[in-house]
């Protein structure tokens, strides 16, 4: 066999959610009913108008993506409120965002600071390049950042620092108060993901006119209802995205991608009913969780909320796997840093849904 590299070798596999199809592979299960409440997806589906501008545009598969899109740019830094100047725009979410500041910033032995529990993706992709994790911390029963932790983890050596706020799996934010000190505390650039800002309603825009070391990590597969289209941007200091996009590949946004994405920015009322919906599911299944004595449901700015489990006498993997042979889909978080093995994530789903996994729910724990 080829040998790979050190860093690749050593790497732990990223563990997503599972499918419909494997789903209903391992329990007989008619995909159709499936009901996925695990990878924090849009229950509304895409915009009407995104999915009309996807079907008069797909006899142009054959040509390659366009290289200029300026367009997108100017409706997403309208959206965002800055210049088209301080955005960058992903092809495959926010996670390729991720991959090009790796590429941009990090060298073998660099560090970069996270706060397990968080998004896992970080460690993923900056650990390929051969950069050193060092774990600040988040206090799960305050379900809040330890600001000093983080300070703490500083060195000359730290290149990165990855605030996610809301906090994924948590729900919790950051306060911008916080995200202040630790800018001022260091030269590194410190990444603020807001993938979950408008289930939120509170995001850090205006601390890019003072900190040229900010970057904020958003996506359209959220809110936005793309997450099969793979669309994530960057906003960030002009003269730092110019560096960027020296590494970025040019054709990575496909043409359906980018037009979905134009299309959905130009639907305000689809954004809003999106944002309402998926609030009001939040909030139903936080009152209705919560009635259940068995769990511990923290409460979330997010379109998810984290359920400790461990009253039910079950642990995580074991609770999920009685969901799913109810054609139900929740993340089992045993393989976050930080959780042990009693956390489950719920997703919000369609109301009708939602009610139909806590009558599950509820079957399941009495």
């Amino acid at each position: 066999m080829v040998n790979v590299k050190k860093t690749v070798n050593e790497l732990d596999p990223y563990v997503p959610g599972r499918s419909n199809a494997d789903l209903a592979r391992a329990y007989g299960l008619d995909p159709i009913k499936i009901i996925r409440m695990g990878s924090n997806e849009n229950p509304m589906g895409p915009s009407p108008k995104a999915i009309k501008a996807l079907e008069e545009n797909l006899h142009r598969i054959h040509t390659y993506p366009e290289s200029n899109i300026d367009d997108l740019k100017g409706k997403i830094a309208e959206y965002a409120g800055v210049d088209s100047e301080n955005i960058i725009i992903g092809g495959d979410g926010a996670d390729e965002i991720l991959d090009v500041l790796a590429k941009t910033l990090m060298e073998p032995g660099d560090e970069y600071i996270v706060h397990p529990p968080s998004y896992m993706y970080y460690e993923f992709t900056f650990n390929i390049h051969g950069a050193v994790p060092v774990y600040a911390r988040w206090d799960i029963g305050k379900n809040q950042l330890d600001v000093d932790s983080v300070l703490e983890a500083i060195t000359p050596r730290t290149k990165v620092i990855f605030l996610c706020t809301p906090n994924n799996p948590t729900g919790g934010l950051i306060d911008k108060k916080d995200i202040k000190t630790i800018l001022e505390s260091t030269d590194a650039l410190v990444v603020v993901d807001e993938a979950y800002w408008e289930f939120s309603g509170v995001n850090n825009l205006e601390l890019l006119a003072d900190y040229d070391n900010l970057f904020i990590l958003r996506t359209f597969s959220k809110v936005m209802g793309l997450a099969g289209m793979r669309i994530g941007y960057g906003i960030g200091d002009e003269k730092f995205i110019q560096y960027m996009h020296r590494v970025k590949p040019v054709f990575s946004l496909i043409r359906l991608s980018y037009i979905a994405a134009a299309a959905t920015l130009d639907d305000p009322g689809y954004i809003a009913k999106s944002t309402q919906l998926s609030i009001q599911s939040r909030d139903y299944l936080y009152q209705k969780m919560s009635k259940f004595p068995e769990l511990k449901v923290y409460q979330s700015r997010a379109n998810y909320i984290l359920v400790d489990v461990r009253g039910t006498g079950m642990n995580s993997k074991e609770i999920s796997e009685e969901l799913m042979k109810n054609g139900i889909i929740v993340r089992d978080c045993s393989s976050f840093r930080g959780l042990d093995d009693y956390y489950i994530r719920v997703s919000v789903a369609t109301l009708e849904e939602d009610e139909r996994f806590i009558n599950v729910l509820r079957d399941i724990l009495t």
